[in-house]
């Protein structure tokens, strides 16, 4: 068994706290573990690390190691996407990788799955993958349905047929309805939410998408490195409008165990745990005579009065206060954010790099003040900026700086001076984080002024 999980979308639905460069995936709810470390270890009785791919891209390639390496599968394989090119194509890339650099035969069982939805009762979870092995072995695409609780508009879903194994015969896919057919969906008793999740041999969708999709398989019909290198040219379509929704081998296995895509902050109030008064309650708040609302704060205190079917949720730089019922429409801020070329639309604050993170504590005109946490052992990248001067000034660990053609070691309560026009790298020798404020001078301060000449992550 392999297993695939796509880990390379950009998740606008829960802003502020998921933006472009730190998705959804990436966040930690409802655990101490991300919803990507939760979804490989839902896995993990399944199959073995080795046996397991993450498909993604290049800016959230540390971001993978590092999730990886906290539910302890650093043996996970990487797929790095040149551009994104929706599930369909993900998924054709990495079955080409398990047939060429991993040895996998037509008739092996492939799982894709996404990277961000929550799942309880992992023994519950485990034993349908297990049940799907039997009809995808005899040719079908299996599909995991989870049985509504609710007239869900939020989500596409799965009309149920006639038995067949331990599934259903798919009659047809559902796009999401309005709240009425949804209703109508619930009473009827055969419709399931689509997860997402699918199941079929490798055998099995190579012959499909030789079928269905002509342009994808012909990405894909040579070898892995032939098939990464035209990745481009491949056509953006998902799995269900590319196969699901065309094939007659599809069948739906029931998934009787908690489930939520959590694709919105409505989603999320469903799932956490709340008070007496049915308040989610995160950080420091202080609610008085408020009901059915959920308040997330990060930074500050969050104080509510009177408050009644409310979301607000607190990072900081962003407040977002959304009435319930009206979280879907948090896309449409994130795209108008975009438009206006808002630099909160793409990146937090606190922005992570391979070597650690850095925080923006303050910027006005000519300068920049951040907070720069070096994790042990790494080093930035040897670089120089054209219109800016920097001073660091070490606040913990033990810094290793190299200015033009000079190396110093200095510790807390010492600093060093970057001109302009200077190479340098920093490197943390130690084995405590270095954390350093970095006071930025000059008349452009954005990121792309950096030209690197050596880097240990292949960014130069």
């Amino acid at each position: 068994m392999k297993i695939v999980i796509l880990a390379g979308g950009g998740g606008t639905r829960l802003f502020p706290l998921s933006r472009a460069n730190y998705p959804k995936q990436f966040l930690k709810l409802g655990g101490r573990l991300s919803l990507l470390a939760q979804t490989v270890t839902r896995f993990l009785p399944l199959a073995a690390a080795g046996d397991i791919i993450i498909v993604t891209n290049h800016d959230h390639l540390h971001h993978v190691k590092a999730e990886l390496a906290a539910c302890g599968a650093s043996g996970a394989h990487i797929i790095l996407e040149p551009v994104g090119r929706n599930t369909a194509p993900a998924a054709a890339l990495a079955t080409r990788y398990c047939c060429d650099e991993l040895g996998a035969e037509k008739s092996e069982l492939l799982l894709v799955a996404p990277s961000d939805h929550i799942v309880g009762q992992p023994d519950v979870f485990a034993r349908t993958i297990r049940q799907a092995e039997a009809l995808a072995a005899a040719g079908r695409i299996v599909t995991f349905g989870i049985k509504p609780d609710k007239p869900e508009t939020g989500y596409g879903y799965i009309q149920a047929g006639a038995k067949t194994g331990d599934g259903f015969i798919v009659d047809s896919f559902k796009e999401k309805p309005d709240l009425a057919t949804a209703r109508q969906y619930l009473a009827a008793g055969n419709y399931y939410w689509n997860s997402g999740l699918f199941a079929f041999t490798i055998g099995t969708l190579i012959d499909e998408l030789a079928r269905y999709q002509p342009a994808v398989y012909a990405g894909i019909d040579r070898s892995y490195a032939e098939a990464f290198e035209n990745f481009a040219a491949m056509p953006d379509i998902s799995l269900d409008y590319a196969i699901a929704e065309k094939s007659d081998r599809v069948v739906t296995i029931p998934l009787d165990a908690a489930w939520s895509d959590i694709g919105s902050w409505d989603a999320i109030y469903d799932v956490l745990p709340k008070d007496a008064a049915g308040n989610v309650l995160q950080g420091d708040c202080l609610p008085i005579d408020c009901r059915d609302s959920l308040i997330l704060g990060r930074s500050r205190l969050i104080a509510g009065i009177g408050l009644e079917d409310l979301l607000v949720v607190e990072t900081d730089d962003v407040i977002l206060v959304a009435q319930k019922g009206q979280s879907q429409k948090v896309k449409d801020l994130v795209a108008e954010l975009k438009s206006r070329g808002r630099r909160e639309a793409a990146e937090h604050t606190t922005v992570y790099r391979p070597w650690g993170r850095y925080t923006v504590l303050g910027e006005g005109p000519g300068y920049k003040l951040k907070k720069i946490v070096v994790n042990p052992g790494q080093r930035i990248s040897l670089q120089l900026h054209y219109h800016r001067s920097e001073h660091w000034i070490v606040i913990g660990g033990t810094a290793k700086v190299t200015i033009g053609g000079n190396e110093q070691m200095i510790h807390e309560n010492q600093s060093a001076f970057v001109p302009p026009s200077t190479k340098h790298r920093l490197e943390n020798p130690g084995k405590v984080p270095l954390e350093m404020i970095e006071v930025q001078n000059g008349k452009y301060l954005e990121e792309d002024d950096i030209v690197r000449f050596d880097d240990i992550y292949g960014r130069a």
